[in-house]
């Protein structure tokens, strides 16, 4: 990481869990663009959604913290563990700066959430002040949206996996060998998480 004023892209997910896709975008983007690193922000359980499933807040960071051990250029957040519910962006990123006042944070966006953007919350501030940098999503066709200059559509590899089909598959007693890293398959195993 540079020493004056990092450049640092914001994952945001609930990681639920943390799978290989995750973390081969978050490593390609960390090591195949200008950013210095890459940050992934561990949502908190959100009161809208039926909470079966989301793991707690807690148990999902342990397992963002395995998966990414060793690797300097990734680092896990809890940043919106203490923020008043619900969450929005534009809040997120005022906290960091508070915290970290000379990083330069641009947000890390699939491109089947760019058409929303407008609709987000103080939108025109994140869009003015913020660069975007755009991944591609599985089964979204390439997005013809008018973007505004800040941002940028990154090349990164399109992998089809998610955390219910991770889910589905330890609750049917499926190996996840390979979907995940080994240090999450064994958290789960041990937790046995998603197996009662």
């Amino acid at each position: 990481m540079s020493a004056v004023d990092p450049k640092v892209g914001l994952l945001f997910g609930s990681f639920n869990p943390i799978h290989t896709g995750h973390l081969i975008l978050a490593h390609f983007m960390a090591t195949h663009t200008d950013l210095d690193a890459v940050w992934l922000i561990v949502s908190p359980q959100s009161p809208f959604k039926v909470g079966q499933e989301l793991l707690p807040e807690r148990a999902r960071y342990e397992l963002v913290e395995a998966a990414i051990a060793g690797n300097d250029q990734l680092k896990v957040s809890d940043v919106e563990f203490s923020m008043s519910k619900p969450n929005y962006t534009i809040d997120t990123l005022e906290e960091l700066h508070q915290h970290y006042p000379h990083h330069r944070f641009v947000l890390l966006m699939g491109e089947d959430n760019l058409p929303g953007l407008p609709r987000w919350k103080a939108a025109d501030r994140i869009m003015a002040e913020y660069e975007i940098y755009v991944y591609p999503r599985p089964g979204i066709e390439a997005t013809s949206i008018a973007s505004p200059a800040n941002v940028r559509i990154v090349d990164a590899p399109l992998l089809d996996i998610s955390a219910t089909f991770v889910r589905d598959c330890v609750r049917a007693g499926k190996s996840i060998r390979y979907l995940v890293p080994a240090g999450v398959e064994k958290r789960i195993q041990e937790q046995r998480y998603w197996q009662e």
